[in-house]
């Protein structure tokens, strides 16, 4: 992999000036990021909210042709940045202190290459939503001169393993193996009821395109992206819940919590597509958010095929929850859920 760059920021213009309209072509080494992503970078001192209009007004052009913001940027493309007025009055904040000590500590592996953060439940991964600012920006913020995108994403509520890239050709390459199949992702998740379906394929089709009450609502729809979770239980807690094991080889939005849902044993705590009484009684128990985190990711680096595996421990409030739903003549050390 080539070495990492310090990446060269757009000049400064003074209050009120308009930046030039510039035509720019795509290089190698940022092919493949959204153009969302491109288009933040370039105007830092532009607030998001601004950048998604500009895709939305077709302002900016990629080869002559109006992109949503979902567009991945080729080599060669040539994309048109429109002239931007850039008030001071409006430029973001910086993320707080505390967010970037937070987001430092849970940095659990890092080399030249990727970083991987053991996430907290209720931080975002990136600004949106409501939320100015999430880990990629947190990240950026403390390490201003690394190139740094994320890899993959997870619900705020999810806790656990989240990479991010460090370069370009990191995060490239890692896309492919995304798409191939080749990223190994596991996650314990708590569900209503007592799975009796042994280990289980649900092989649906997840669509994303529903909204309700404005909120994104996914669901299962042949019409939609393939998608596959293997569930196999762990640990049973009666009739009232099964601790599992979930893989997924496909990582759709909300892809667990609507396989579960799906299979009759939605996650408890989800208060999207879960059940409503047994999110109550978990929450007397000290559930508190969706039970997911994600426990492992493991692959084959691309090209020298050596393995990698990254993993972090079930947090200890969701540790505390089967401890209290654990009856205690069967109560037993849990090491291989904290390891």
């Amino acid at each position: 992999m080539r070495d990492m760059k310090e990446e060269i920021a757009a000049p400064m213009q003074p209050a009120g000036a308009k930046s030039p309209i510039v035509l720019r072509t795509i290089t190698e080494d940022e092919a493949g990021q959204r153009i969302d992503n491109f288009l933040m970078r370039h105007f830092k001192s532009v607030p998001r909210s601004r950048v998604y209009r500009l895709l939305r007004k077709g302002e900016v052009r990629v080869n002559r042709k109006r992109v949503d913001a979902q567009y991945r940027i080729v080599a060669g493309d040539e994309v048109r940045l429109p002239p931007v007025r850039i008030d001071i009055s409006e430029e973001p904040g910086r993320p707080s202190s505390s967010l970037l000590e937070l987001i430092e500590r849970a940095v659990i592996f890092q080399d030249k290459h990727l970083l991987v953060i053991d996430k907290p439940a209720g931080v975002a991964v990136h600004g949106g939503s409501g939320r100015s600012f999430g880990v990629i920006e947190a990240l950026r913020a403390s390490r201003p001169r690394e190139t740094l995108e994320l890899v993959h994403r997870l619900d705020r509520d999810t806790s656990g393993c989240l990479l991010v890239a460090r370069e370009r050709a990191t995060l490239t390459s890692l896309h492919a193996l995304i798409r191939n199949a080749g990223m190994h992702k596991t996650y314990l998740a708590l569900v209503a009821g007592s799975w009796q379906l042994g280990t289980k394929r649900v092989d649906a089709p997840l669509a994303t395109d529903n909204r309700q009450h404005g909120e994104r609502h996914v669901r299962v729809a042949e019409t939609g992206k393939d998608s596959v979770s293997v569930f196999k239980p762990v640990q049973f807690f009666g009739p009232l819940a099964t601790l599992m094991e979930v893989d997924i080889p496909t990582g759709r939005t909300h892809q667990i919590r609507v396989h579960a849902s799906f299979a009759g044993h939605p996650l408890l705590g989800d208060d999207k597509y879960g059940d409503r009484e047994r999110n109550a009684e978990l929450k007397r128990h000290g559930l508190k958010r969706t039970f997911l985190h994600a426990r492992s990711v493991a692959f084959d680096w691309p090209g020298s095929g050596v393995p990698f595996h990254v993993s972090a421990p079930l947090p200890s409030e969701l540790a505390a929850v089967l401890d209290a739903i654990t009856p205690q003549k069967r109560r037993a050390p849990k090491q291989s859920l904290r390891g």
